[in-house]
Order: C-alpha cells, then structure tokens, then sequence
C-alpha cells in the first residue's frame, strides 16, 4: 500500500473540489463532493502509476509540508 498526498482546492466559479497530486504527471481530477473527490483521486492516482517507468516509480513524491508566504497586493 502507498500513501500519496493530493492537494484539494474548492474552484470559486464552479464549485467543485480539485485535486492535484503534485509531482505525478496527470494526477488531477474534480468533483461535486469530497467523497466523490476521492474516489475520483484514487482511480487517477493508480492510472497514472501504471503508466510511469519501472524507475519513475522509485522517485514518487513524498509529502513534506504546506508553507504560507505572505505577499504584498
């Protein structure tokens, strides 16, 4: 079993949920409720890793945190 981490976002004009696995290419999908989301995240997720090289497998991302950065506007 693997343990990746998506990162979820609320979309202001359609709202719907959106998530992102940073660091897999094609990870991503949406959806109307969080549960959906991550039914949704899990199929994306297991269809992306069967396309990587046997190699690219080896280097998957792994979590290390979420940092805020303040900015001036």
């Amino acid at each position: 079993m693997l343990t990746i981490t998506a990162y979820i976002e609320k979309d202001p004009e359609t709202g719907l949920y959106v998530g992102i696995v940073p660091g897999i290419p094609g990870a991503h999908t949406q959806a109307e409720t969080l549960d959906e989301l991550q039914g949704n995240l899990v199929e994306v997720i297991e269809l992306c890793i069967e396309e990587l090289e046997p190699d690219a497998k080896q280097d998957l991302p792994q979590f290390v945190g979420i940092q805020q950065v303040e900015v001036s506007i």
